[in-house]
Order: structure tokens, then C-alpha cells, then sequence
């Protein structure tokens, strides 16, 4: 690769993007099609150039994409402790939470089972609902059937068998 690849404007956009706007490595890979170990050297050069401090960097990277943080745990699985601790320094990370991460990752499915039952539950709960409503709603609609019924024959003279006084005038 060559040292002027890319326009410098191009470049510079990217970085401001990269370090103003927060913007992850990732996405910005995919959108522009550069390197991630490019975009990541053009951010730190930036930074050191910047002279960021160290929580800068650290309060950035909570904001990593949950790829860019599973990443991170595969590559620093067989790493060594000072193997790991320097790995972290190099990505301005701390190491508490590359192990957060590594937990979480770890829990991913076990967080799915307990959602995944807590959901059926959930819709167990809202079936027995419904079916309770759809059979009081069926009670009350034969009730009002019932009165209705009994108003019209209320209101109607007796056609069969039945009386009707008469005035004599």
C-alpha cells in the first residue's frame, strides 16, 4: 500500500468523523471500503497528534460496536497476562473492560434462554387473559340478547291466546 492512497482531505474527513463524531472503525469500514487496521493507525496518529488523554480513549470505547468488542475478547483469549495488558495499552482499553466484555459474551446465550422464557411466560399470561375476555364478553353478549329479547316481547300485544280489552264507546 502506498503511502499516498488516499487524498488527504478524504483522509482528514475520515479522522474528524473518527474522533469528533464518535464514530465506530467499523462503520466507517464499511462505508468507505478502507482498511480497519488503517482507519485504526490514522485514529491513534490522530489522537497522539492531539495529545489525547488516556480516559478519553477509554470513555470511547464503551461505545465500540458489539462486534469490534467480541473481536477484541477472541483476539486476547491466549494472550498472556502482560501479553494482555500491553495489547490493551496499544488499543486504549482497560483490561477490566475487555473482561466485561469477554463475560458478556460468555452470557449471550444464557440472557436469550432467560428472555426467551420470560416472553413465554409473558404471552402464556396474556393467552389466559384474552380467553378469559373473549368468554365474559361472550356471557355479557348473550345477556344483552336475553334483554333485548325480553323488551321486544314486552312491547309487542299478545297475538295468540290473549285478550284485548275493549272500550265500549
Amino acid at each position: 500500500m502506498s503511502f499516498n492512497k488516499y487524498p488527504k482531505e478524504m483522509k482528514e474527513a475520515i479522522v474528524a468523523r473518527l474522533l469528533e463524531e464518535d464514530e465506530i472503525v467499523s462503520d466507517i469500514h464499511k462505508k468507505t471500503g478502507i482498511g480497519i487496521n488503517t482507519l485504526c493507525r490514522w485514529r491513534d496518529e490522530a489522537q497522539n497528534q492531539r495529545g489525547l488523554s488516556a480516559t478519553t480513549k477509554y470513555k470511547n470505547a464503551d461505545k465500540w460496536s458489539s462486534q469490534d468488542k467480541f473481536m477484541v475478547v477472541l483476539e486476547t483469549a491466549k494472550l498472556s497476562e502482560i501479553e494482555f495488558s500491553e495489547y490493551c495499552r496499544e488499543k486504549g482499553i482497560y483490561p477490566e473492560q475487555v473482561r466485561e466484555w469477554k463475560d458478556a459474551c460468555i452470557n449471550a446465550n444464557n440472557d436469550a434462554v432467560e428472555r426467551r422464557d420470560k416472553i413465554t411466560k409473558e404471552l402464556n399470561a396474556e393467552r389466559k387473559q384474552k380467553e378469559k375476555l373473549e368468554k365474559e364478553l361472550a356471557r355479557k353478549e348473550k345477556a344483552l340478547a336475553e334483554a333485548a329479547a325480553l323488551l321486544v316481547l314486552r312491547k309487542k300485544p299478545m297475538l295468540f291466546g290473549g285478550r284485548k280489552k275493549r272500550t265500549d264507546d
